[in-house]
């Protein structure tokens, strides 16, 4: 997949604010922050913009120095890819410890890379780090920025100097255009309207990381048997038939007494999950068919369902179960629509990540899905619809009065809402309700997104009053 922009990739040892720096330039916090070493392990990238020039923001990880995690060789193979493949480096150094043995070898690999870049000593509102910034001079960069990731102090400076040395490459500034000190990246927030959020979801080894690196055809997540091996949650755009897709790969959610014993990195990691369901448009929970559906997959769909968002359920590693006959994939489905009977409304696919097969039909049913989530039922056609409905089957009468539905109309989209009004009631029964929606969709589709649904009384107006007088 091309690059959309120059990529800027930040580098250099563990806890020295990488991450801090990462989240304060983009606006966002998609990096996990903690002083743990190694935290970081896949590469992270955000796009953010200064100055009217766009880039490419990377997050490498905790690449150097020692390191006890098991999958350090693994993030290791990413981060190099992530410098040979830059247009810019930033070096970031910690102030406070001064000049170590770890940043002299990660110098000579910079320089071997034989990219631009820059050197930032962060840390720096620390009077130690002040005293001896001179002494990163010997490790022989130009230009060198004083800032603190995590007050803000210099960072305008640094983009300064990272848009400065990305403008030879075909960048340009708009015209006469100035900033002052409170100016700050454009809001990384402002999605492309027409991009699609996609969330990959579900528990650990799933196989998330492995699907989305199918989708994308390139070796962008760490894939491992390990639980735990995805932490931040890492989004790329990807493009199928000229549209774009924002597909973000989600640590594995655990229960939530498990989560906490996991620690203060998985703690962070599971809320940054669930906030990508929240952000999304769709929402794709992936089931290990090997192990078939949990409760704690019901409760992640749950997530998703009461967010409001299209649902679509994917059973991987469907090339374990080939052996099983047609009578396992009948009884699988059967089990899975039991424990998720909530979600009747998502399409289920069967697939497998590592092989490929059946995984393009993941993007074809996301196209269904928001096109159904935004599709909007012309009101005079919705009328006719619920008075045929309605009439063949009215509402349940709590009281002596007859319960008529008089009008409806679809309020909003993704996900579809309807707002009946009525002479008397102003709720309806659950199952009436579930009947409604039910033939809303037997009518009009509305493939794996909720419908909102809402009941109101018609206000009648006082006897004596005019039309359209008021105080």
């Amino acid at each position: 997949m091309a690059k959309r922009h120059p990529s800027v990739v930040l580098v250099g040892r563990p806890n020295v604010g990488k991450s801090t720096l990462f989240n304060r330039i983009t606006g966002m916090r998609r990096a996990i922050v903690t002083p743990i070493a190694g935290t970081t392990r896949d590469v992270i990238a955000q796009e953010a913009e200064w100055l009217g020039v766009p880039f490419e923001m990377v997050d490498t990880g905790g690449m150097f120095g020692a390191s006890e995690d098991p999958l350090h060789e693994l993030v290791l193979q990413r981060g190099h890819r992530a410098i040979a493949a830059a247009d810019l480096l930033v070096f970031v150094v910690d102030g406070r410890d001064g000049v170590l043995p770890g940043d002299n070898e990660i110098a000579r690999e910079v320089h071997a890379a034989d990219k631009p870049a820059i050197l930032a000593i962060n840390k720096t509102d620390d009077k130690r780090a002040r005293a001896g910034a001179l002494d990163f001079f010997q490790l022989g960069f130009d230009p060198i920025v004083e800032v603190s990731a995590e007050h803000g102090e210099g960072v305008g400076d640094l983009l300064d100097a990272i848009v400065q040395r990305l403008r030879p490459m075909g960048q340009s500034a708009p015209a006469a255009e100035e900033h002052g000190e409170g100016d700050g990246p454009a809001d990384p927030h402002a999605r492309d309207k027409g991009e699609v959020a996609v969330s990959i979801v579900g528990r650990p080894n799933a196989g998330k990381s492995s699907l989305v690196n199918r989708l994308l055809r390139e070796e962008r997540m760490i894939v491992s048997e390990m639980p735990g091996t995805t932490r931040d949650a890492v989004d790329t755009v990807l493009t199928w038939h000229r549209r774009n897709y924002r597909i973000v790969d989600t640590a594995g959610i655990r229960k939530a007494g498990r989560v906490q014993r996991g620690g203060a990195v998985e703690t962070l990691s599971v809320m940054l999950a669930q906030r990508s369901i929240e952000a999304a448009d769709i929402v794709v929970l992936l089931v290990d068919a090997t192990a078939g559906v949990t409760d704690q997959d019901a409760a992640i769909a749950g997530a998703a369902d009461k967010a409001g968002r299209g649902v679509i359920v994917v059973a991987n590693k469907w090339d374990l179960m080939k052996d099983r006959g047609p009578d396992f994939v009948k009884g699988f489905d059967e089990e899975l629509r039991h424990r998720l009977k909530f979600l009747d409304y998502a399409p289920v696919l069967h697939i497998s990540a590592l092989t490929g097969e059946r995984a393009p039909k993941l993007l074809e049913t996301i196209d269904r899905v928001t096109a159904s989530r935004r599709m909007r039922v012309k009101t005079p056609e919705l009328n006719k619809f619920v008075a045929e409905i309605t009439l063949a089957h009215p509402p349940a009468s709590p009281g002596k009065q007859h319960v008529r539905v008089l009008y409806a109309a679809q309020t909003g989209v993704a996900p579809p809402t309807f707002v009946f009004f009525t002479n008397v009631a102003t709720k309806f029964h659950f199952s009436y309700e579930r009947f409604l929606v039910n033939q809303l969709r037997e009518k009009f589709g509305f493939e794996g997104t909720p419908i909102r649904f809402h009941v109101r009384t018609r206000r009648r107006r006082p006897k004596g009053s005019e039309a359209g007088s008021g105080a």
